[in-house]
């Protein structure tokens, strides 16, 4: 998702209950005993000039299962397709298979005709980015890396997640690249808890990506995701700690930082509209999990 200017956040408090009325969330419970403590808290932040969500980013348990429910079959689709990544396999026959079986588990991939992009996943292989075509034209050859990114739309709800794939021979330096951007990832979801920051995440993402040598693209972040496919807030992976939104309970979104071996600049192909490439031509290298902010931590809704 790329970076842009919208409202992240509003005024939480703006649509005052009393503590005996129902939750606004949709729980059936009397607000004090839901979301009054909550929400006290985060005007208590809010007072302090810390960037807070809006009510309508924050999920109940319906849409909590929901997204749950999408979220397995999204991981069924990555653990499916690892057995046919290998080396002659065009990204395009890749895609096919990732639709078929969307379709077979029920659900509908979400990125098909999603503002005009005509496949079901998104394949990007050594120095793309993020948003590759799949293509009878790419054949997978030995020593690629692979970002298979899938998402998914089931009875109403998205969700989202990435691997990356080795094929054959892969050299010392791209397997690095590999495991360092994972663990830049799963370094990122560990900041993921209630009353941190967004700018948590990132600087955990960057000191990583950094210390390794590597750098992380800037325009390009997360996002939020549920009832619709890309929501607020927009999530930055070169940010400070205790900067950017309020982590809250209830708050979901993609924790997907993209590690550059080379420098942090990145191309758009200007033929299709969609494929981002490193400037240099290095390799770059993604994860992507979906995380709900609980009340005492997270939970990793999709890997």
């Amino acid at each position: 998702m790329f970076n842009s200017s919208f409202l992240r956040w509003g005024d939480f408090m703006s649509d005052k209950l009393g503590r005996n009325e129902e939750c606004w969330c949709g729980s059936g419970q009397k607000y004090k005993k839901c979301h009054a403590s909550i929400e006290e808290k985060i005007k208590s932040y809010a007072a302090k000039g810390y960037a807070i969500p809006d009510r309508s980013l924050l999920k109940n348990q319906k849409q909590i299962e929901g997204i749950r429910g999408s979220s397995k079959i999204n991981i069924a689709l990555l653990d499916y397709i690892g057995d046919f990544v290998v080396e002659g396999v065009t990204t395009e026959e890749l895609d096919r298979l990732i639709y078929n079986k969307t379709k077979e588990l029920g659900g509908i991939p979400a990125t098909l005709n999603y503002e005009g992009y005509q496949k079901s996943s998104c394949i990007s292989v050594n120095d793309i980015v993020c948003h590759g075509v799949p293509s009878r034209g790419v054949r997978l050859r030995n020593g690629d890396i692979v970002n298979i990114d899938v998402s998914t739309l089931y009875k109403g709800f998205y969700s989202d997640s990435s691997r990356m794939f080795c094929i054959g021979e892969v050299s010392v330096e791209k397997r690095k690249l590999v495991t360092v951007a994972k663990e830049c990832t799963e370094l990122g979801v560990q900041e993921v808890k209630p009353w941190g920051f967004l700018g948590d995440v990132g600087q955990a993402v960057n000191d990583h990506a950094k210390k390794n040598g590597y750098t992380v693209v800037k325009e390009i972040g997360g996002h939020g995701i549920g009832e619709k496919f890309h929501e607020d807030p927009w999530v930055g992976y070169v940010s400070k700690r205790g900067t950017g939104m309020l982590l809250v309970p209830g708050l979901i979104f993609t924790v997907e930082p993209m590690i550059n071996m080379g420098k942090a600049g990145i191309v758009l192909d200007q033929n299709d509209g969609w494929t981002v490439y490193t400037a240099d031509g290095k390799p770059s290298a993604q994860w992507e999990k979906t995380v709900l902010v609980t009340d005492t931590g997270c939970e990793i809704l999709t890997y």
